[in-house]
């Protein structure tokens, strides 16, 4: 028999490492080819793990929680072949995930990376049941600063959703000896005083299992919706928001859709919905006001070269996602229309890549799908700016005619954008607003696609 060696796949090129969630074959299980081995997570995916081969699950290099680098050893398994242990790898393969949006950075700070980094050290980690992740240098900086789980949750992370970075932990680290040394000399004058010193009660883990309280049922969070609302809190705390409205007579978009919806299913094999209509729209939009596809680094604007459209579109089991249409502006609208399609397709059946959900610079959202009219998205982060359309409603309009002013029934639509008042003022989200609708109204009827 022969010995496989199962590597943590690639998951994307930002992606280094992920977090063992959950085992589904033991040793001396049998397993066939594609068999889901393992459940696997990091900061922005949940992923599944398949054999790429048959035979007996012999070994499992590490256990849930430990944090695993890509290209390490996470199983043996036992195939049938000559005596020997061939080193497979699968530097190519992808898998499945689901994702949450996030953005990932990591500091670095000399001195630190010389910190020990080894597997038997992660194997004796007391970091494996924290409420979100860390990355290995940090779990190793505070494992040698004799930091508890306790403290390490209660660092107020700067990085992208809370992460806490090298820097944070480092800072955290340097207070607390501080205010150790502090500590230690008001005991001194307590202690020649006769005075007692005042308890200090630990802050208590948020982490609430499922428990019936009374009529009321308290439900946990799973790691994606934590995921998401620390995300969203984060945004919220980090830029000042500012919202515009505009409402657009779509009559000529829906009707060129209506005629050439037929044509384009025969043709291409699939539906032409409004969501790249309207994201055509967005990215001309956005090379018009470039200003408007940036970043925030401090007092630094990053001006993106690319413009990376993000589409949230919402998952069976409630939670977010935003897969993200890479240089959009680049596109036909055929290769926004299957760009689309395929997004939304993968989403839904878990099986988009992590690279799918990175480098967005502008994010859109169709609150229209759930029939509402308008609403106030909350910045995708590190974005600058996030616009929503609401539905479509047939209403009586003023049309502007040669002959005069008329009442007609039109196709109307409310759009809104919530943009970082850092960085973009009411002139500039507003005339960027009221372009992406000038742009919808005067679509053009005869077009061909």
């Amino acid at each position: 028999m022969a010995l496989y060696k199962l590597l943590l796949p690639k998951m994307g090129e930002s992606v280094s490492e992920a977090t063992i969630t959950k085992w589904l074959k033991q040793p001396g299980d049998l397993i066939d080819e594609d068999d889901t081995l393992l459940e696997i997570a990091t900061d922005k995916v949940d992923s599944e793990v398949p054999s790429p081969v048959k035979g007996i699950l012999k070994e499992q290099r590490y256990t849930v929680d430990q944090t695993v680098q890509v290209g390490e050893v996470v199983a043996i398994i036992e195939i049938e072949g000559q005596d020997e242990e061939p080193v497979i790898l699968q530097e190519e393969n992808t898998v499945p995930v689901v994702t949450a949006p996030a953005e990932l950075i990591d500091l670095t700070i000399p001195g630190v990376d010389q910190l020990p980094n080894t597997a038997a050290e992660t194997a004796s980690s007391p970091y494996e049941n924290a409420l979100r992740f860390y990355s290995p240098l940090v779990k190793n900086i505070a494992r040698h600063e004799g930091l508890s789980q306790d403290e390490l949750d209660r660092i107020q992370g700067t990085g992208a959703e809370g992460r806490v970075t090298k820097e944070d932990i480092l800072a955290y680290v340097a207070h607390r000896n501080s205010s150790s040394m502090s500590q230690k000399s008001v005991q001194a004058d307590q202690a020649s005083t006769g005075t007692e010193a005042p308890k200090i009660t630990p802050a208590t883990s948020s982490h609430v299992h499922t428990v019936a309280n009374g009529s009321d049922e308290i439900i946990e969070m799973d790691r994606m919706r934590r995921l998401i609302a620390d995300h969203m809190v984060k945004s919220v705390q980090t830029s000042p928001h500012v919202c515009s409205f505009v409402e657009a007579d779509v009559t000529n978009l829906v009707l060129w859709r209506n005629k050439v919806k037929d044509a384009y299913k025969k043709r291409e094999g699939e539906n032409i919905t409004f969501t790249p209509l309207f994201i055509e729209a967005i990215s001309k939009a956005l090379k018009d006001f470039p200003l408007v596809n940036i970043s925030i680094d401090g007092y630094n604007i990053i001006k993106k070269k690319n413009i990376n459209i993000g589409m949230a579109a919402a998952l069976p089991n409630g939670n977010l996602i935003v897969p993200v249409i890479k240089n959009a502006d680049q596109l036909s609208l055929v290769g926004l229309s299957k760009s689309v399609n395929d997004l939304a397709q993968r989403s839904r059946a878990n099986k988009l890549k992590p690279d799918d959900t990175q480098d967005g610079t502008f994010t859109f959202t169709n609150i229209g799908a759930f029939g509402n009219i308008m609403g106030t998205p909350i910045i995708n982060q590190p974005q600058a700016a996030i616009l929503a359309v609401g539905t479509i409603t047939k209403k009586p309009a003023v049309i502007e005619t040669e002959y005069g002013d008329m009442i007609g029934i039109r196709h109307m639509m409310y759009l809104s954008l919530s943009y970082d008042h850092r960085a973009i003022d009411g002139a500039l989200g507003g005339t960027f607003l009221k372009r992406v609708a000038d742009y919808l109204e005067n679509w053009d009827s005869n077009r061909v696609i």
